[in-house]
């Protein structure tokens, strides 16, 4: 009867220490040796902090931001800058070609600064001596990002003392690919009709996200063209030059 007692007890020890590393296996190495709650799942071994999946929340630099150039003529004629009547005509620049409706966007955009500079843009029939005219281009930066699976993962089998682990992490992302960073950039020069000399010109230029709701061709129109007018006509001086 002993024996058989014995022997029961002994089996049931041998069941514990057979269960033992299963259960250390769950919780012990973990990935990355802290456990699941540890280093492993959301700690800093997490692999949604790996340099494989960079944060896609990271705004470029250049988007939004708006750089200008301005420069005004010493000629005497640069003294009527801001005065009087005015027409604005408009090409479609040097870059990829940019449609009419788009550069009628630009002209109206240029027409609502101009009269913030004090000049009289409502009488077309009345003689203008000075001429505005525009170049509208743009140029793509950085391409948009390519469409990609939105679930991702990796796995991982530690061995150690107790036994052995095994870890799979998903990634999901559902953010969109980003669009194409473009820039635009709107050229003017202020030309006096009589002689053909400039005036004034300047460039503002402003980087987008193609698509982007937020920066609409009127939207981007309007602040280029404030910022290129802001302080009209206050601008680095330069030598008169023929209208070229």
């Amino acid at each position: 009867m002993k024996k058989l007692e014995g022997a029961a007890i002994a089996a049931g020890m041998a069941a514990m220490l057979l269960a033992a590393p299963a259960a250390q296996a769950q919780w012990a190495p973990g990935w990355g040796g802290g456990g699941w709650r540890g280093d492993g799942w959301g700690g800093r071994g997490s692999m949604l902090d790996s340099p494989r999946y960079p944060n896609r929340n990271t705004r470029d630099p250049r988007e939004g931001r708006v750089e200008v150039t301005r420069f005004v003529s010493t000629d005497p004629a640069a003294a009527e800058l801001g005065k009087g009547p005015v027409s604005v005509e408009s090409e479609s620049g040097d870059g990829p070609w940019v449609e009419a409706s788009m550069r009628r966007t630009f002209e109206a955009a240029i027409v609502d600064a101009l009269v913030g500079a004090g000049y009289d843009t409502l009488h077309p029939d009345v003689p203008q001596p000075q001429i505005t005219r525009l170049k509208i281009s743009r140029q793509v930066l950085s391409p948009g990002e390519e469409k990609k699976s939105p679930v991702s993962g990796t796995a991982a089998m530690e061995v150690g003392t107790y036994g052995q682990s095994y870890g799979l992490g998903i990634n999901v992302d559902l953010t969109k690919p980003r669009s194409a960073l473009v820039s635009t950039r709107l050229d003017a020069r202020i030309v006096d009709k009589a002689s053909g000399k400039v005036l004034w010109e300047g460039y503002a230029t402003i980087a987008t996200r193609e698509g982007d709701d937020k920066w609409s061709d009127g939207m981007i129109a309007t602040k280029l063209a404030g910022a290129l007018f802001d302080n009209f006509p206050k601008a680095d001086a330069i030598d008169p030059v023929g209208a070229g």
